[in-house]
C-alpha cells in the first residue's frame, strides 16, 4: 500500500502505552502521536470506569489534563454526545432495506439526498450527520465485501481518500466501532478497510484505539486471506496491512507468523515478518531466525505446510526476477547476505599445485571456515538443499558461485566440522549443476582430495567414529558397482530429506570418482587400512567402516584384487558390544558367501579366507569353566565372560575378556558357515572346490547352549541375532533344542531360583570340587556329608556348577551300589539337569562314560562325542543297575533322546558333505543323475528307522521284569497270601523287597513310556515299524495304558492282520483287544469286526496245528471285544461255536465223545442267564475230567468253553 507512505502510523511505543494504559508514557508522546489515540482516550476520560480505585482516579486526572490542551477533543466529545441507539436502529433499517432492494440501491435511511460530494457534505455537517455519513459508507463497503464471494475489489471513496479529513474520518470510525460493536464487528470492519485507499492506516488506528482486539483482527484477516498472497493485489494489500499491524506491535509478530503457518495462508507475510524480525534482532554468529523458519517449513513433518510453502517458492520464481519488492526476492537476498557473511575472507584465486599441498598437509592457502560459523554454515547448506530439492528453487549464478565457495571451504576438525563436510559432499552429489565450469570442477576435485588426506586427522581430533572418510569410501564403492540408487538413498539420509535426484545427473561425478580419485584397487586397499570402530554398537550412528567393507564384500572387490579382509572382519567382531549394530549380521552373511562362492567361474580360487580355528578358540577358550565368583555378579555375567583355564592341575586365570556380543557373533559365523557349506556342497563339488569345514573338536569346545542362554536374556539388545541363532540351532543341533530342556530351563531361571539364591550362604560357596570328591569316596559308610554338600550345590546357578560337573559325573557309578539313599539320587538328578542347561554335550559324554559297566571301565574305553552321534545306542549299553534306578534312568533317557536327534542331524550333514559321490557316478550312469541321490537318501532313512526301532525295542525289554524279579515277586505274593492268615506286622525284609522291586520297576516303566510317547508323536512311522517287528505280548497292557499315542496303531492294524505270518496276526489281535478297552471308539469297533471276520476265515483254512497255535492266544481277546463292544456278542458266540464244531469234527473218528461238550456250548449260547450259576462248577469239572488230555482239539475246545463262560460272567456282572 504505497498510498500510506506519507501518513503517520502509531509507533510501537505509543501502542504499548495504550495496551498497558501507561499514563506517564502517554504524556511523553508528541502531539501528532497523541492525535491518533484521541478517540480511545476521550472515551476513557468521559465514560464511567469499572475501576474505582484511587490510583485510576489519579491516572484519569492526568488523562484529562493531557486532553485539555488538544483542540480536536471537542469534536470527539461532540461525536460521543449523539444518540447511538437511534443511530443503530436507523442503520439496521437501512441494512434490511438494502437486502430487500438489492445492494446497488441508492436509497438510504441514514443519509438523505446529498446535495454536494461526500467530502463537502462531511465538512459542512455536524457530528450526528458525520457519524451517519461514515456509517452509511462503511456499511455499503461491508455489504459489497460479503457479496463478492472472495473476489477482491478496490472501492473508491472520497471520505477515506481525502488527506484533509483523514483524521476526522478516523475519529468517527473509531467512535462508531466502539459504540456499535454488534453492528460493526471489528473483524468485519478490518476486512472492509482493505478495500479502500489508506485502509492499512485506518486499520492501524482502529486497532490502536482498541488494543485488546489485535490478535482477533490478525487471525480474522489471516483466516480470510489467500493461500498465495503474492499472486493477487488483494493478497499483497492484506499482507501489507498485517505487516503494518505487526510493526505497531512487534512483540506479537512471531505469534502472527504462527497463525500464518497454522492456517497455511499468506506465505509471503510469514517470510516478511521473519525478515522484519531478523533485521530487528541483534546480529550474532548463530543461526538466524529466517534460516530456522524456512527450514522448519520445508523440513518439518507437516506435508501440507511443506507443499504450501513450496508452491509459494515455485510461483514466485515464475514472476520477473528483478522485482525487488517481491518478498521472495528479499528472502533470497537476505539468505545470500548471510551466506556471504560467513565465507572465508582470504581465498587464493589461483589453483594450488599438488606439490605445494604435499609440503604442508595441514596448512592450505585456502582459509578455513571459522569454528563459530560451522553450525550456521551447515544450517544454510541444508536450507538451500531443501529450497532446491523440495521447493524447486533455481539458484542464480551468484547464488551457485557462493554456495560452491561455501561447500568447498575447509572447517576445523570438530564434530560440527565433520558434519559440515558430510553435508557439503552430499550436496555436491545431489546438485551437480552447481559445478558448471572447468575451474569449478577442478576446485571440487581438489576439495575431495583434501577430504581424503585429512580424514584420519579429523577423526583423531574430533573424536567422531563416523567420519566423512567412510562416506567417501562408500560412495566410491557404489559408483564402482553402479548402484546409483544406493547413492541417492545415502545422500537423502545424510541430508535428512527426501529429494528427487536423477541418476543421470551423477554421471560426471561417477567419472571423477572412478577414474580420478578412487579407482577400485585404491578403494579396496584403503578399506583394509581403515581402523575398525571401537565398541561398535547401534548407538553409533552415521556411516562407518563396516558399511564400506560390507559393500566391497558384496561387490567382491577384495577377491577380485586379492586383498585379504579376514583379519579386519575378525578385529571388528571382537570390537562389538550391545546394542547390536544392524549391519553386523549382513556383514557376516556376505563374508561367508565370499568365502564359499568364487567371484567368477573363470577363477574359482578367487575367494576370501575363513577365520581360523585358533582365532575362534581365542574367543571361546575356557568358557565352559567360567569363574563362579565372576558369574555371581549379574551385571558382569551379562556383558563379559572371563576366561578360566586349568593348566597342569593349577587354577590359572587369564585376564583376557570378550564381550558376549563378540562370542555370539562368532558363534553365528561358525554355524552359518557350516550351514552354507552344506547347502553349497554340490555346487562346490561341480567346481572341484572344497572349502575346509571346521572340525568337530572345535565345535565340541564351543559352549553353544550356554551362549544361547545368555542371548535369551539380551534379546532386546541383540536385535535379530537371538532368533537367527535359534534357527541355526534347530537345523544343525536339534538335540540342543529339546522342548523339555527349555521348560526345565524356565524353572531353573524363574522366581524359585531367585529365592534359593537369597538363601545362599558362605558355607555353600566354599565347597570345592575336591571336597565333593572326598564326600563321594565316603559314600558306602557315610552319606550325610555328601547329602549336605549336594543340597548346598542346588543353591548355585548353572554357571557356578560347571566346575563340579566332572566330579558329579565321574562318581555316578558309586550311586548304583545298594544302600544309597533315594534323596541323594534325586539331588544328583536335579544338579545334572541344571548343568544340562549350560553344557549339555560335554556333560552327556562324561555321563555315558561314567555309567559304563565295570568291565569296560577296566579296559578304559572312553567314548567321544562323535562315537555317540554315530551310534546313539551306546547310551543304553550302560550298567544294568541303571535300569532299576529311576533318577539315573531319567538321565539316561534324556541323553538317548538327545543323541537320537543328534544322529539324524549328523547323518543329514554327512550326506550333504559327501554329495560329490553323487556327481562322479552320475556322469556314466544310465539311470540319470537323480538315482544315486535317492538311493543314498533311502539308505540313510532306513538306517535311522532301524536305529530308532532298536532303541524302542531295547527300552521295551528293559520294562520286562528279570527272572530274579519274577521269582522274588512270586515269593512276595506267597508271603502276602500267608500274611492274610497270620497275625502280626510285615517283616522289614518284605517291605524293602516290595519297594525296591515293584516301585522302581514301575517308575522306570513310566519314564520309558513318556519317552516312547514323544518318539511316536515326533515320527508315527516308528510306531508302525516297531509293531510290525513285534515285542512280548506281556508288555501290551503296559504300552497301551502308558503311551497315550498308541491309538495310532488303529490305522495300521488291518494291514498287520493281513500279514502272512501267523505270529504277526496273533500280535495284531492281542494288541487290538487292549486298544478296544482303552479306546472304545467307532474306529475300534470297525477294526474289531474285521478281526472277528479274519478269525472266522482262518478257522476254515488253518491246519490242526496252526489252528491250535492261532486260537489258543487269541480266544481270550474275544472277551475284551465283548467288554468294549456288546453288539459284537452274537458274532463272537457264533465264532466260538464254529470253533468248537470244527474241533469236534476233527476228532469224530476218535473214540472220545464230544457231543456233551457241543451240547453244553449250545445251551450256554441259548440260555446264558440260567446256566451262569453252573458255569463255574461245570468248567471245573470239565477241566478235572479232561486235564490229562493233551489232544490239541480237546484243549482248544476247553479254551472255547472257558472263553464263553468268561463272556457270560462279564456280561452278568456288568448287568
Amino acid at each position: 500500500m504505497a498510498e500510506c507512505s506519507g501518513l503517520q502510523f502509531v509507533s510501537p511505543y505509543a501502542f504499548e502505552a495504550m495496551q498497558k494504559v501507561d499514563v506517564v508514557r502517554l504524556a511523553a508522546l508528541s502531539d501528532p502521536e497523541l492525535r491518533l489515540l484521541l478517540p480511545c482516550l476521550v472515551r476513557m476520560a468521559l465514560c464511567a470506569p469499572a475501576d474505582q480505585s484511587q490510583s485510576w482516579a489519579q491516572d484519569k486526572k492526568l488523562i484529562l489534563r493531557l486532553l485539555s490542551g488538544v483542540e480536536a477533543v471537542n469534536s470527539i466529545v461532540a461525536l460521543l454526545s449523539v444518540d447511538f441507539h437511534a443511530l443503530e436502529q436507523d442503520a439496521s433499517k437501512e441494512q434490511q432495506l438494502r437486502h430487500k432492494l438489492g445492494g446497488g440501491s441508492g436509497e438510504s435511511i441514514l443519509v438523505s439526498q446529498l446535495q454536494h460530494g461526500l467530502t463537502l457534505e462531511f465538512e459542512h455537517s455536524d457530528s450526528p450527520r458525520r457519524l451517519r455519513l461514515v456509517l452509511s459508507e462503511l456499511l455499503a463497503i461491508m455489504n459489497k465485501v460479503s457479496e463478492s464471494n472472495g473476489e477482491f475489489f478496490l472501492k473508491s471513496s472520497e471520505l477515506f481518500e481525502s488527506p484533509v479529513y483523514l483524521e476526522e474520518a478516523a475519529d468517527v470510525l473509531c467512535i462508531l466501532q466502539a459504540e456499535l460493536p454488534s453492528l460493526l464487528p471489528i473483524v468485519d470492519v478490518a476486512e472492509a478497510l482493505l478495500h479502500v485507499k489508506n485502509g492499512a492506516w485506518f486499520l492501524c488506528l482502529l486497532v490502536a484505539n482498541v488494543p485488546d482486539s489485535f490478535n482477533e483482527v490478525c487471525r480474522g484477516l489471516i483466516k480470510n486471506g489467500e493461500r498465495q498472497d503474492e499472486e493477487s493485489v488483494g493478497g499483497r494489500r492484506r499482507t501489507e496491512a498485517l505487516r503494518h499491524l505487526c510493526k505497531m506491535n512487534p512483540s506479537q509478530a512471531l505469534r502472527v507468523r504462527g497463525m500464518v503457518v497454522e492456517e497455511c495462508h499468506l506465505p509471503g507475510l510469514g517470510v516478511a515478518l521473519t525478515l522484519d524480525h531478523t533485521k530487528n534482532e541483534a546480529s550474532d554468529d548463530g543461526v538466524s531466525d529466517l534460516v530456522c523458519f524456512v527450514s522448519g517449513l520445508l523440513l518439518g513433518t507437516n506435508a501440507k505446510v511443506r507443499t504450501w510453502f513450496g508452491t509459494f517458492i515455485r510461483n514466485g520464481q515464475q514472476r520477473k526476477r528483478d522485482n525487488i519488492s517481491s518478498v521472495l526476492w528479499q528472502m533470497r537476498r537476505q539468505l545470500l547476505l548471510e551466506l556471504m557473511g560467513i565465507l572465508p575472507t582470504v581465498r587464493s584465486t589461483h589453483i594450488v599445485e599438488e606439490a605445494d599441498v604435499d609440503m604442508e598437509p595441514n596448512v592450505s592457502v585456502y582459509s578455513g571456515l571459522k569454528e563459530e560459523h560451522v553450525v550456521k554454515a551447515s544450517a544454510l547448506l541444508r536450507l538451500y538443499c531443501a529450497l532446491m530439492g523440495i521447493a524447486g528453487l533455481k539458484p542464480t549464478d551468484e547464488e551457485a558461485e557462493q554456495l560452491l565457495q561455501l561447500m568447498t571451504s575447509r572447517p576445523p576438525a570438530t564434530p560440527a566440522g565433520v558434519r559440515f563436510v558430510s553435508l557439503s559432499f552430499c550436496m555436491l552429489l545431489a546438485f551437480s549443476t552447481l559445478v558448471s565450469t572447468p575451474e569449478q570442477e577442478q576446485l571440487m576435485v581438489m576439495w575431495l582430495s583434501w577430504m581424503i588426506k585429512e580424514e584420519a586427522y579429523f577423526e583423531s581430533i574430533s573424536g567422531v567414529s563416523a567420519s566423512f572418510g567412510e562416506m567417501l569410501l562408500l560412495v566410491a564403492m557404489y559408483f564402482h558397482s553402479n548402484q546409483l540408487s544406493a547413492i541417492i538413498d545415502l545422500v537423502c539420509s545424510t541430508l535428512g530429506m527426501k529429494i528427487v535426484i536423477k541418476p543421470s545427473s551423477l554421471s560426471r561425478m561417477k567419472t571423477i570418482f572412478t577414474q580420478e580419485i578412487f579407482t577400485e584397487q585404491v578403494v579396496t586397499a584403503h578399506a583394509v587400512r581403515v581402523p575398525v570402530t571401537g565398541n561398535l554398537s547401534a548407538n553409533i550412528t552415521g556411516f562407518l567402516p563396516i558399511h564400506c567393507i560390507y559393500q566391497l564384500l558384496k561387490s567382491r572387490s577384495f577377491t577380485k584384487h586379492k586383498v585379504s579382509i579376514k583379519d579386519w572382519i575378525y578385529r571388528q567382531l571382537c570390537e562389538t558390544t550391545t546394542p547390536l549394530h544392524p549391519q553386523l549380521l549382513p556383514l557376516i552373511d556376505v563374508y561367508i558367501n565370499s568365502i564359499l562362492t568364487p567371484a567368477s567361474k573363470s577363477n574359482p580360487e578367487a575367494t576370501n579366507q575363513p577365520v581360523t580355528e585358533q582365532e575362534i578358540l581365542n574367543v571361546f577358550q575356557g568358557l565352559s569353566g567360567v569363574n563362579p565368583n565372576f558369574c555371581s555378579q549379574q551385571s558382569g555375567m551379562q556383558h563379559d565372560l572371563c576366561v578360566w583355564f586349568y593348566v597342569q592341575g593349577e587354577n590359572t586365570r587369564l585376564t583376557q575378556r570378550y564381550s558376549i556380543t563378540t562370542q555370539l557373533l562368532v558363534l553365528y559365523y561358525v554355524l552359518s558357515y557350516e550351514e552354507a557349506l552344506l547347502a553349497n556342497t554340490k555346487i562346490l563339488a561341480a567346481m572341484q572346490k572344497k572349502p575346509k569345514s571346521y572340525s568337530s573338536a572345535l565345535m565340541d569346545q564351543i559352549p553353544i547352549k550356554y551362549l544361547i542362554r545368555q542371548a535369551q536374556g539380551l534379546q532386546q539388545e541383540l536385535g535379530g541375532l537371538h532368533s537367527a541363532l535359534l534357527r541355526l540351532l534347530a537345523t544343525n543341533y536339534p538335540h540342543l533344542c529339546i522342548v523339555e530342556d527349555w521348560i526345565c530351563e524356565e524353572q531353573i531361571t524363574g522366581t524359585d531360583a531367585l529365592l534359593r539364591r537369597m538363601l545362599l550362604t558362605n558355607i555353600a560357596k566354599n565347597h570345592s570340587p575336591k571336597q565333593l570328591q572326598e564326600a563321594f569316596s565316603m559314600l558306602p559308610g557315610n552319606h550325610t556329608q555328601l547329602m549336605q554338600i549336594l543340597e548346598h550345590l542346588t543353591l548355585l546357578s548353572a554357571g557356578e556348577l560347571i566346575p563340579y560337573a566332572e566330579v558329579l559325573t565321574s562318581n555316578m557309578n558309586r550311586l548304583l551300589n545298594a544302600g544309597v539313599p533315594r534323596r541323594i539320587l534325586q539331588t544328583v538328578n536335579k544338579l545334572w539337569m541344571v548343568l544340562n542347561t549350560v553344557m549339555p554335550r560335554r556333560l552327556w559324554v562324561m555321563t555315558v562314560n561314567a555309567l559304563q559297566p565295570s568291565v569296560k571301565t577296566v579296559r578304559q574305553q572312553k567314548y567321544t562325542q562323535n562315537d555317540l552321534m554315530i551310534d546313539p545306542l551306546i547310551v543304553l549299553r550302560c550298567d544294568q543297575r541303571v535300569h532299576r534306578s529311576p533318577p539315573l534312568m531319567d538321565i539316561t533317557l534324556h541323553m538317548l533322546n538327545g543323541y537320537l536327534l543328534a544322529s539324524k542331524a549328523y547323518l543329514n550333514s554327512h550326506l550333504k558333505e559327501t554329495a560329490e559321490q553323487d556327481i562322479r557316478p552320475s556322469q556314466n550312469n544310465a539311470m540319470g543323475p537323480e538315482a544315486p541321490e535317492v538311493t543314498r537318501e533311502e539308505l540313510k532313512n532306513a538306517l535311522l528307522a532301524a536305529q530308532d526301532s532298536a532303541a524302542v525295542q531295547i527300552l521295551l525289554e528293559i520294562c520286562l521284569p528279570t527272572e530274579e524279579e519274577k521269582a522274588q515277586s512270586s515269593n512276595i505274593h506267597g508271603l502276602l497270601k500267608s500274611g492274610h492268615t497270620t497275625t502280626g506286622p510285615k517283616s522289614p525284609e518284605l517291605e524293602e523287597e516290595e519297594d525296591s522291586l515293584l516301585c522302581n520297576l514301575r517308575e522306570v516303566q513310566c519314564l520309558i513310556c513318556c519317552l516312547l510317547h514323544q518318539m511316536y508323536i515326533a515320527d508315527p512311522n516308528i510306531v508302525k515299524l516297531v509293531h510290525f517287528q513285534g515285542y512280548p505280548c506281556e508288555l501290551l497292557a503296559l504300552t497301551v495304558a502308558g503311551i497315550p499315542s498308541m491309538h495310532i496303531c488303529l490305522d495300521f492294524i488291518p494291514e498287520l492282520i493281513a500279514q502272512p505270518e501267523l505270529e504277526k496276526q496273533i500280535f495284531a489281535i492281542q494288541l487290538l483287544s487292549f486298544l478296544c478297552i482303552q479306546y472304545a471308539l467307532p474306529k475300534s469297533l470297525s477294526v474289531a469286526r474285521l478281526a472277528i471276520n479274519v478269525m472266522g476265515t482262518l478257522l476254515t483254512v488253518l491246519t490242526q496245528t496252526k489252528r491250535y497255535a492261532f486260537f489258543m492266544p487269541t480266544l481270550p481277546c474275544l472277551v475284551s471285544f465283548c467288554q468294549a463292544f456288546p453288539p459284537l456278542y452274537e458274532d463272537i458266540m457264533s465264532l466260538l461255536i464254529q470253533i468248537g464244531q470244527v474241533c469236534a469234527s476233527d476228532v469224530a473218528t476218535q473214540t472220545r465223545d464230544f457231543d456233551p461238550i457241543i451240547t453244553r456250548l449250545q445251551q450256554l449260547k441259548e440260555k446264558p442267564h440260567e446256566m451262569s450259576g453252573l458255569c463255574k462248577d461245570s468248567s471245573n469239572k470239565s477241566c478235572s475230567r479232561d486235564i490229562a488230555s493233551m489232544d490239541p482239539d480237546v484243549r482248544l475246545c476247553q479254551c472255547v468253553e472257558n472263553t464263553i463262560i468268561e463272556i457270560i460272567n462279564m456280561s452278568v456282572s456288568g448287568v
